[in-house]
């Protein structure tokens, strides 16, 4: 009754939860959303009885606004999770191929795999960067779609322009690439491609940012995408109808009027991304633009796995996430950060 290929597929693991511990396990926002959004939200669902305009045209069009381009060069889904799935499920069918980073987002081949297409994971450099000469070398007539994140979830690294150029001119065109800028508002990074000017000269190259992370909208899921308008109309077609609730586009709406408040915040997430940084340089921490830390799991073998790590640290009240390969630890405020840096002393100050 059930597909025998899903018995392969992983589970989609999200970030711990613990209500009355400390969690930089998910890469959210501390605070809650802007006043302004919650008063909207709370507007919003004082009227759930009625279906949300699926073509969220309102959000939509503010959108285009503020990236440049048209109405109908923008699409909305529900997290920019969505909008990875709804690239794939345009591009590739079984005996396809697409290719990503790894260790990137975990549901790039979550979402390969789910429409029967073939996940090509392409290694990161020895700096935890993306390898997009390899990623290009993997190429092949199967390739439908590459997905490069960018900063990169969980490594915080950041392509430099140069190598994007060169990463486009040695990639057909008729490959579609996502462009995943989900952390883009904490990128203070000058020398990196940006999706709203890469997409003018590159048809091909789609933008996806989110709300989900910097605006504090994690818990209503409303996430974006932006480029070609052909492209565009494919990943409306295969959205789930009224996927996006009223209270999440009204969310979205007003958020995106709080500039300052939302430049203060992530700020803040930057300066203890940078305290962080150079607490943790002895691990070899690479330099993050992202609202994250990556701790290699080959440079702190010695406090244990990247496991046990984070099971201590949750004893002492902290949810960081592991993965096989190292630790991501979420950067939001100063009181969170002198927690975990308190815990930390607690389960490993005495390794030296």
């Amino acid at each position: 009754m059930i597909r025998s290929d899903l018995s392969s597929l992983p589970n989609y693991v999200p970030g711990a939860r613990n209500d009355t511990a400390v969690k930089l396990s998910s890469n959210e926002a501390t605070q809650p959303p802007f006043q302004e959004a919650s008063q909207a939200m709370a507007q919003a669902a004082a009227g759930a009885n009625r279906y949300p305009d699926m073509g969220a045209i309102a959000l939509r069009t503010a959108l285009a606004e503020r990236l440049g381009v048209e109405l109908e060069q923008v699409a909305v889904g529900t997290g920019s999770s969505a909008i990875c799935q709804q690239l794939v499920q345009i591009t590739s069918v079984p005996g396809d191929e697409v290719i990503f980073p790894w260790r990137s987002f975990e549901a790039y081949p979550i979402f390969t795999q789910v429409v029967g297409a073939t996940p090509v994971a392409v290694p990161l450099n020895s700096e935890h960067g993306l390898d997009l000469a390899a990623m290009a070398e993997a190429v092949t007539d199967k390739t439908r779609l590459i997905f490069v994140c960018n900063p990169n979830n969980p490594t915080g690294s950041t392509v430099t322009s140069q190598e994007f150029r060169e990463f486009l001119a040695a990639v057909p065109s008729r490959i579609i690439i996502a462009l995943d800028e989900a952390y883009f508002e904490y990128n203070r990074a000058t020398d990196t491609p940006v999706a709203t000017e890469v997409i003018k000269d590159h048809p091909n190259v789609i933008g996806m940012r989110t709300f989900s992370k910097a605006y504090g909208l994690a818990g209503v899921r409303v996430g974006y995408a932006f480029g070609d308008a052909e492209i565009i109309t494919a990943l409306n077609k295969v959205a789930v109808p009224f996927s996006v609730s009223a209270v999440a586009q009204a969310g979205a709406l007003a958020s995106l009027q709080a500039d300052e408040e939302l430049r203060t915040r992530t700020e803040d997430a930057v300066a203890q991304r940078e305290r962080m940084v150079e607490t943790f340089a002895r691990y070899g921490v690479p330099h993050s633009e992202a609202n994250l830390i990556w701790l290699p799991a080959a440079n702190i073998a010695h406090l244990g796995t990247p496991q046990q790590i984070a099971e201590a640290l949750a004893e002492h009240g902290v949810l960081v996430r592991a993965f096989d390969e190292g630790v991501r630890i979420s950067c939001t405020t100063a009181p969170e950060t002198d927690a975990l840096l308190t815990a930390w002393q607690e389960t490993f100050g005495g390794e030296e």
